[in-house]
């Protein structure tokens, strides 16, 4: 089996891998640098995650590869959503801090400073918050036929950031249970308890 995962991000794909693994052959964005640009402009997770697996599969329908081997698409779109900002930064949590500036994403540093900014006057036990992903997984010789796997993880968003791996929102969130974030938990504690993981356990019990 051949899965394009929908992404050029790096750290995204790492985890992908990490938590899947087997004997899946992943391809990226990056192995298609013509692969057409998804506006991701749905109000919802599971809908930004469909319109990118569907356009995707899509075009990828006519590429050689489709005619060499049975190839499907996972895309996700996934982000913070913090109780006391009404869900806020969801769908636009990479792009957070862009309407300050400009459009497109934003650097992470720019969207935890914003979020801490946001939240300057809410006290710790009320900065309850969720990552969330919801993936959608296509097969390219049917782009009808997407399924969708949801996970959430929930915990808090501390005062400051701390630690220096991970990416995102992840110096700044404590998942319940724990009393780091997730940037000072390492990639492979973080991999078993993440809203990707938890969705992507869905995922590895489908029959492939």
């Amino acid at each position: 089996m051949t899965i394009l995962i929908a992404t050029r991000n790096a750290h995204k794909v790492q985890e992908i891998r990490q938590i899947l693994g087997g004997n899946i052959e992943f391809l990226t964005l990056r192995d298609f640098p013509d692969a057409p640009e998804v506006s991701e402009d749905a109000d919802t997770f599971e809908g930004n995650a469909r319109k990118k697996a569907g356009e995707l599969a899509a075009w990828l329908a006519t590429e050689p590869i489709a005619k060499q081997r049975d190839v499907f698409v996972m895309a996700d779109d996934s982000g913070l959503e913090v109780d006391a900002l009404n869900g806020a930064p969801g769908v636009h949590s990479a792009r957070f801090a862009a309407s300050d500036k400009t459009k497109g994403n934003s650097p992470d540093a720019e969207n935890n400073a914003k979020l801490l900014r946001l939240l300057k006057d809410i006290p710790l036990e009320k900065r309850t918050a969720r990552f969330r992903c919801v993936i959608a997984f296509v097969p390219v010789r049917d782009v009808n036929k997407a399924q969708i796997f949801d996970g959430a993880c929930a915990g808090r968003i501390q005062l400051e950031p701390h630690g220096g791996q991970g990416f995102g929102y992840d110096p700044l969130f404590v998942p319940s249970g724990f009393t780091k974030t997730f940037a000072e938990l390492g990639e492979s504690e973080k991999n078993k308890i993440s809203h990707r993981a938890k969705a992507l356990a869905q995922f590895a019990k489908m029959p492939l």
